[in-house]
């Protein structure tokens, strides 16, 4: 029987085609969309539970890990539905894929789609698949991070019929600087206009539970000789020559903070407190001295990034290593409240994601603790500001600033 949590069942008559449905993470939005699913789209009941009047299909597009790790299943389940027809109640069909197969989904008419994650960047493959797909079926995207800026709206606004394509949509919205070598956006304008849209189909799921947040940043050593080098003789240290490009510059930062050995230790204090811990990184230069150390320390640890895909650990003692790109959403822990963030990201919606992995609705600890390893260098400190304002760090402004 499906027991919807009060925040859930506020929004549930709110919902409709092509809503966004906005939610923390851990929040429930999947049992959430598929109670919709259930009741509006194919005519069952929920209390009391009764089965489907209406055999619509059912199309599920989500990250490939959390397909792979049959996270959906668990919630269809709830249900009586299944990817196996033959035992899905009322016979109806259920498949579950990744965004990089959503093109095979293009010719589906009359379904419901459920659209887990916002990915929809650009105009590419994926974004081209979308707007066909929804212009023959129903659907819903669930995200905790609907977009950064608006331009990432523009498929969402043009699969609900605000704009008749993207042209339209950077004619109405989009001014472009004209100084710079690419096109890049300096400004929207009309923003009145978006904020009508955006506030039409986002519907938001108010959920405050009881779990109480502690955040600690840590702050760790670096050579200072070494990074006046890079910021102000703009020397390379690593290529040992002039630096030349605006990314060069933090990537050289970066990698200086990184991989100060003064960060190890912190990442064993935190372990000796939290014996099963999470620990976030970026780059490779980082995982390779985090195994080293722990090799050196006896320190039990599996990985998950884009060569290996250890499963969590079931021991007593572990650490977790998992690379943000690979590993910063799809997948949920509720067997540890601790996480250190070993580097830091330029993207606030990969932090919240990231941040997600511990932070659900079923763990069974009333505290969270997360660990963030910091330095005292403008870099470091260019970023934190970035994510505080809940923005993604911009290279560029940054390199501009400095020369300024």
């Amino acid at each position: 029987m499906v027991e919807l949590e009060p925040h859930q069942n506020q929004v549930l008559d709110q919902l409709r085609t092509g809503v966004i449905l906005q939610g923390g993470t851990g929040s429930g939005k999947s049992i959430t969309a598929l109670a919709y699913y259930y009741v509006y789209e194919a005519g069952g009941t929920i209390k009391p539970f009764s089965k489907p009047k209406r055999n619509k299909k059912l199309v599920i597009i989500t990250m490939a890990k959390k397909r792979d790790m049959l996270e959906w299943d668990g919630e269809l389940s709830s249900f009586s539905l299944s990817t196996n027809k033959d035992v899905s109640i009322g016979g109806i069909e259920v498949v579950i894929d990744s965004w990089n197969n959503i093109g095979k989904y293009i010719d589906v008419e009359d379904a419901f789609f459920i659209f887990d994650e916002q990915r929809l960047v650009g105009s590419g493959a994926w974004t081209k698949a979308f707007l066909k797909i929804t212009k023959k079926n129903r659907w819903m995207v669930l995200t905790a991070t609907p977009g950064d800026t608006w331009i990432d709206y523009a498929p969402i606004f043009i699969a609900n019929g605000f704009y008749k394509n993207r042209n339209q949509f950077i004619v109405n919205h989009v001014v472009y600087s004209r100084y710079s070598k690419y096109p890049r956006i300096e400004k929207y304008v009309n923003c009145g206009e978006l904020i009508a849209h955006r506030d039409a189909i986002v519907i938001s799921m108010a959920y405050h539970h009881k779990i109480e947040i502690h955040k600690k940043d840590l702050i760790a050593a670096y050579d200072s000789k070494s990074m006046e080098l890079l910021t102000k003789k703009r020397w390379n240290i690593y290529k040992d020559k002039p630096i030349k490009n605006a990314g060069e510059l933090p990537f050289a930062q970066r990698k200086l903070v990184n991989s100060d050995v003064s960060r190890l230790p912190f990442v064993k204090a935190v372990y000796e407190k939290h014996p099963k811990l999470i620990v976030f990184y970026n780059f490779n230069y980082e995982l390779f001295l985090l195994r080293a150390y722990f090799e050196e320390e006896g320190i039990p640890y599996a990985e998950w990034n884009g060569h290996k895909h250890d499963p969590v650990p079931t021991t007593s003692k572990w650490v977790y290593l998992v690379q943000y790109t690979a590993g910063a959403e799809g997948w949920n822990c509720i067997t540890t409240n601790a996480m250190l963030f070993y580097s830091q990201t330029y993207s606030y919606k990969t932090r919240t994601q990231a941040e997600g992995r511990i932070d659900r609705m079923n763990t069974p600890f009333t505290d969270l603790y997360y660990y963030y390893l910091k330095s005292k260098t403008d870099i470091d400190e260019s970023i934190s500001r970035a994510l505080t304002s809940k923005r993604n760090f911009n290279e560029r402004e940054y390199e501009k600033r400095l020369a300024a």
